[in-house]
């Protein structure tokens, strides 16, 4: 016999682009298409989102675009309600860490977007804070659940690569400045007094992608910049951006693999997807974005010879091979909230906690300092 269990889960920050398309739209609404979330002994979690935020009348058009019933402004008022059981962050940086605190003060189970706090020790307090009260907490890591590198993954779980040498990132595109066309990202990624910058942003995801495909990172050197120090804000006004725009890390991994990762919102692209990984090993090389991945085996390894007067005979990636899918891969975002919900309400193993988001937050906080001082820095490990 199905029970049919009501979630209601307190959503702040969905007026915002990855709070409203990946968090609300295609993942607690999905489940709610979908039916529910079945636990496998006969409850189904059925969501119920309470939309939470500043602006009323922006939190009412979605509720009324889509039939959603609970809205409010009240951030004290939601977490009082004994009906609301997970509370859930995708606001804007700055303002997340003391919003995290009242809902861990108030029992709530918690999950939150990244960086969960703009400092290690703001993170860590968090962590303490949730396993005192005993709450449920979770951090999203969306990209461990994306096609390419689900399928990297598979690769290195495989033995495919033999000894794992080296990782290289790449990851951006042109953001404009705002003047004459309108700028893809919120104007205060681009104010450090806001918790802007590309390194805060950026570095948490690829501490998380490094960790759990390739190993611990031991040691960090980045430089920073902001290439772009003038742009105009949502309203048309010129301001002066005072964070950085662009991000380049060289990590030392466990066991002695070099990750080199370049970010930037000052690119444009050349290359297949927005983010790719190159890993290259003894035994075969892969090349991994947001869905596809590629390979070549050390058995299918041309010889390249460097003579600049001769014209390239071959394409170099028409050389490489498709990974296939061997399955179907549900929206990432998604993925993961199944797996909190599972966590929070069947006590299923979840990872990807507070000190997990930690993590991030420590290595964000430490390339920003390498980047300041010119200089290697270790990276101590967090307890679990």
């Amino acid at each position: 016999m199905t029970r049919t269990t009501t979630v209601r889960i307190a959503m702040n920050g969905v007026t915002g682009r990855m709070g409203y398309r990946q968090h609300l739209l295609r993942s607690i609404l999905a489940l709610r298409d979908q039916g529910g979330l079945a636990l496998g002994d006969g409850t189904v979690l059925w969501p119920e989102p309470v939309l939470l935020g500043r602006r009323e009348h922006a939190l009412r058009e979605i509720a009324e675009r889509h039939g959603l019933e609970h809205v409010s402004t009240d951030l004290d008022a939601v977490l009082a309600d004994p009906d609301v059981d997970i509370y859930f962050d995708a606001q804007v940086t700055a303002a997340r860490e003391e919003a995290l605190r009242k809902a861990i003060a108030a029992g709530k189970h918690v999950y939150t977007e990244k960086p969960t706090a703009t400092g290690l020790d703001g993170a860590l307090e968090l962590a303490r804070l949730a396993r005192e009260k005993g709450v449920r907490h979770g951090v999203v890591q969306d990209k461990l659940f994306l096609p390419g590198l689900l399928k990297l993954k598979r690769l290195v779980d495989g033995g495919f690569f033999g000894k794992i040498l080296s990782v290289r990132g790449e990851f951006g595109y042109w953001v404009f400045e705002g003047d004459w066309q309108q700028a893809q990202r919120p104007s205060w990624n681009y104010r450090a007094e806001d918790g802007g910058g590309i390194a805060l942003d950026m570095f948490p995801h690829w501490e998380y992608v490094l960790h759990e495909l390739f190993g611990r990172v031991t040691s960090v050197q980045a430089l920073t910049a902001t290439h772009v120090p003038r742009r105009w804000d949502e309203h048309g006004r010129p301001y002066t951006a005072t964070a950085d725009d662009a991000a380049y890390g060289i990590f030392e991994l466990d066991g002695g693999v070099v990750a080199q990762i370049n970010s930037s919102w000052a690119v444009r692209v050349h290359r297949d997807e927005l983010v790719e990984f190159q890993v290259d090993g003894t035994e075969g090389s892969a090349v991994a974005g947001l869905r596809d991945c590629r390979v070549q085996h050390r058995s299918a390894t041309p010889k390249p010879v460097w003579n600049p007067d001769v014209p390239a005979g071959e394409r170099f990636r028409d050389q490489w091979q498709e990974v296939p899918d061997n399955g179907e891969f549900d929206n990432g975002f998604k993925a993961q909230w199944e797996l909190f919900l599972k966590h929070v309400y069947a006590g299923a193993p979840y990872r990807w906690d507070l000190p997990a988001g930690a993590r991030g937050v420590q290595l964000a906080e430490l390339g920003l300092k390498s980047a300041a001082e010119g200089r290697r820095l270790a990276v101590p490990e967090i307890a679990p």
